[in-house]
Order: C-alpha cells, then structure tokens, then sequence
C-alpha cells in the first residue's frame, strides 16, 4: 500500500517511475514473512545518516537469515540516483528493502543466497513542528529475541504493533506507550520515545527488545554534546506520568511532541524544542 505520492521503485537493476510490482506469489518473503526494510529521509534537500540506514537494513537481512546483495556504498549512490527526480524541496521517504525468495526443503527456512532486493521512494511530507499524539496505555507488549526477531526492522514485527495503535485509537488515543515483557516501558508503537523531568532527558535502556534508533542516538548524541544530561535507564509508566515533557523520536519525523498520556497532560516544553532544533542543526552540518 502507497503511503506517500509520486512513487519511484528501483528493482531489478533500474528505476522504475511508480508503485513497481516486485514479488511473486510463491516468494518466501510473500507467504512466510521474511522480508526487511528500513527508512531513511530526505527533506529541506538533506539526507541525515542515510548511509546509517541502509547499513541497518543489511544487518536487518542477516538476521533473517537472508545474503544481503548490496553494499552500503552501492544503496547510498543508487537512492542519490533515484533522488535526482525529486524537486530539491521534496520531502522523501527512502525505504530499501529485502525479502526471501526460495525456501529450504522444509520451506520454512529461507535460503540465504536467494535474496530480493528494492528502493522505493515516496514523496511525503513531514509533519508540521507542533504536531503533536497522545498516548495510552495497551495489553500487548515487546517480544524477546527468543520468541521473535526483535534484532531485525522486519515486516512480520509490524502486526502487533497495528494491534497497539487499533487498541489506542479506540480508547480515543493516537498512539501507545509499550513495556517489555517484565512491565517497564520500552518505546511507542511506532518510534522511540524520551521523557525530561527537572531539566535532563531520560530513555528506555536498550534490552533487545525494540530496536534503539538511528536517529534516538542522533538525538541522545546532540543532546549530551548541548550539555544536557541523558540517562538510558529502566523507566515506568509511573516514571512518564511524573514526566515534564515527553516526546517521541522516529525516523519519519524525527521529534514528535506527546501531549498526553491518558489523564496526564504535557506542554511541548523547551528540551522537547532543543533537541529539534539541534536535529535539525546537525543534519544541516552534517551535509
């Protein structure tokens, strides 16, 4: 499903303008699940830590088990290609992606050497500086890497997190603040999040059981060089509810204000303010 407009496809080595189709019916990444992606941005003409995702996305396939094909150097200069169609002020979603295509004899195993491989680009606006979600609370929780492959950024994550965004829309909620399997929070469905209380940031300490971001480290990184102080610690719903400011942190829009967690209500307060305008700062010098 196109999220964004304008769509390019590179696949099977040339671009291609559209949503190109690039997997077939019996491929195992189409039946069994094993397929990888990552999202890197561009917007106001900068592509901040582009070559950081892509080198996630072949970390992502091997712990999948898939070959990648592709090296790090050859995605960056293969999406500054594809970019080149794109108007400068062009907000872009950059998502390379690989997916299983043989099985082994049991069929369950994919074979490592048989591997797809595709870019798709998607026109799509960041959002506005003061928008803002709220949060709740939901039942289901983060998996381990015993029970899934929470060391990957794999599409057969994705469905429970849509069962915790379903459950925090129809408590009338945007979005939903996770734990881990023992209780303490891990991230939002959909990104990382942070908290200040009393002028110093605090984040959940990575477990192994999300993915702790490429731009999460941007923000930690900036942050800590501005002379805040951050801490990556066990935090609890009770530690958010006491928060002074709590905001979120993806690739899709980088810093993303809470205003809520169920009755606790949060303004966009000035670390929430700092640590965008340093992203932004620093994705600028970083050209």
């Amino acid at each position: 499903m196109a999220v964004g407009k304008n769509i390019r496809t590179y696949f099977d080595g040339k671009w291609h303008d559209g949503d190109a189709p690039i997997m077939r019916a019996a491929d195992h990444g189409a039946w069994l699940g094993s397929s990888v992606f990552d999202g890197a941005r561009r917007f106001d003409g900068m592509t901040p830590d582009l070559a950081a995702h892509c080198d996630r996305v072949n970390r992502s396939a091997e712990a999948l088990m898939l070959t990648p094909t592709v090296t790090t150097e050859q995605m960056v200069e293969l999406i500054r290609e594809g970019l080149e169609a794109y108007p400068t002020e062009a907000a872009v979603y950059i998502r390379p992606m690989y997916w299983g295509i043989d099985g082994d004899a049991t069929a369950i195993v994919p074979q490592g050497d048989s591997t797809g491989f595709a870019i798709c680009l998607e026109e799509i606006p960041m959002a506005p500086e003061a928008a803002s979600v709220t949060l709740t609370t939901t039942r289901f929780r983060r998996p381990v890497l015993e029970s899934a492959v929470v060391n990957a950024k794999a599409g057969c994550l994705y469905p429970n997190n849509a069962r915790m965004l379903a459950e925090a829309r129809s408590k009338g909620f945007s979005n939903a603040l996770v734990t881990d399997a023992m209780g303490n929070v891990a991230e939002t469905a959909t990104a990382n999040i942070f908290m200040a209380k009393d002028g110093e940031v605090f984040t959940p300490a990575p477990n192994g059981t999300f993915l702790a971001g490429i731009t999460r480290a941007r923000h930690i990184d900036n942050l800590r060089r501005d002379g805040v102080t951050v801490h990556e610690t066990v935090l609890t719903f009770d530690d958010f509810h006491d928060a002074d400011e709590v905001f979120m942190s993806g690739n899709m829009n980088k810093v993303t204000p809470v205003t809520a967690l169920d009755d606790t209500q949060y303004q966009i307060g000035p670390i929430t303010r700092r640590t965008r305008a340093l992203y932004w700062d620093w994705a600028a010098s970083d050209q």
